[in-house]
């Protein structure tokens, strides 16, 4: 995980005010400020890079003097942060949120110029300590325990080149990858680190993979026809069972992620008796009532996961890729429309009640 940062902890102080003319009143400038201004094409790991020591701090406020009674405010410090960065203060509470490409966030305020009030002493700027905690904005996340053929199938969607092999964790660090269409629009997949039993409470990658689920717009739940081990010394799951599993992960770390769109992925349909595991596993999804009282209360979530598309596949053989590629972007598009729908509304009732 280590060439790819989501989480950096920076050091921010505002600039102090200039010093104050008493003798004529003069005022000292105000201390700069620093800022986080979102930028695309920008990483933490760019940040740590150019800035190793991890402290930024703003310019001092001009003094007051006779040829300029009111001093010039100190230079701002900028830093270029990626899209989608929380900032987060000591205790962990979020005290910003950077989404769109210009967006700024005050970190740190320049101290008060000398003047009157201060007794023409400069007052010192704003300090404290902040994390950046980056969470991926992504059209669509790909879920799923490891080797379920996640990166593998998002090496065929998109021009996305990820570490593939036929062991679990192949996938260390979130990888995002376009889907082009003729038409030129564009869709961004996010493969994320696998899950595994017990990732809500932060076992294997847990939230380092979880929190970044959350920016997704969309869900596609990748699953193994075959089923699922991690082990010899884990319980072997069927891909019913898998589904139930993977919810009950996105459950538990946040019960707002099982409400997004979701739609399914039914990989490895050219291993042998895929066909009729496929039966059975859309017998099940059809009625999982049926099915449920037969598992452990453990692994059964409280809600559900409603798929808008079930799209068998197989990234070896490329059955199902271009239907699922043009699912994806039905779906994306229909969650638009419902979107600028509801925006349309919201706007026509503000007039009507104006």
């Amino acid at each position: 995980y280590s060439n790819f940062i989501d989480n950096l902890r920076v050091y921010v102080r505002g600039g102090t005010g200039g010093m104050g003319y008493p003798n004529l009143g003069g005022e000292g400038g105000r201390g700069g400020d620093v800022w986080f201004v979102a930028r695309e094409r920008t990483t933490l790991k760019s940040i740590r890079e150019k800035y190793p020591h991890k402290r930024f701090v703003a310019g001092t406020g001009a003094n007051s003097s006779v040829k300029a009674l009111k001093g010039e405010k100190g230079k701002d410090c900028e830093v270029h942060v990626p899209l989608g960065i929380s900032v987060l203060d000591d205790d962990g509470k979020q005290i910003g949120e950077l989404n769109a490409a210009g967006e700024r966030f005050l970190a740190a305020r320049g101290g008060l110029g000398g003047s009157l009030a201060t007794n023409f002493l400069p007052c010192k700027g704003q300090r404290r300590t902040v994390h950046l905690d980056l969470k991926l904005i992504a059209d669509v996340g790909l879920v799923g325990f490891p080797n379920a053929g996640k990166s593998s199938l998002l090496s065929k969607i998109s021009h996305a080149k990820p570490e593939i092999a036929n062991y679990a964790f192949t996938t260390i660090q979130p990888e995002l990858g376009k889907i082009m269409y003729a038409d030129y629009k564009q869709i961004s997949v996010a493969d994320l680190p696998g899950l595994i039993e017990g990732a809500h409470a932060n076992k294997g990658m847990g939230h380092k993979f979880l929190k970044h689920v959350e920016r997704t717009k969309q869900l596609l739940l990748v699953v193994d026809i075959s089923g699922f081990q991690l082990s010899t010394k884990t319980q072997f799951r069927t891909a019913f069972e898998t589904i139930l599993l993977l919810t009950k992960e996105l459950e538990l770390y946040k019960e707002e992620l099982v409400t997004k769109p979701a739609l399914l992925a039914i990989n490895k349909m050219d291993l042998p008796c895929a066909k009729d595991n496929l039966d059975e596993l859309m017998t099940q999804l059809e009625n999982p009532q049926d099915f449920l009282r037969l598992l452990d209360k453990e692994i059964i979530p409280a809600n559900t996961l409603e798929f808008r598309k079930v799209i068998p596949i197989s990234t070896y053989t490329g059955e199902g890729i271009e239907e699922l590629k043009t699912c994806l972007r039905k779906s994306i598009d229909e969650q638009a429309e419902q979107a600028n729908e509801e925006y349309r509304k919201k706007k026509l009732l503000l007039l009507q009640t104006s």
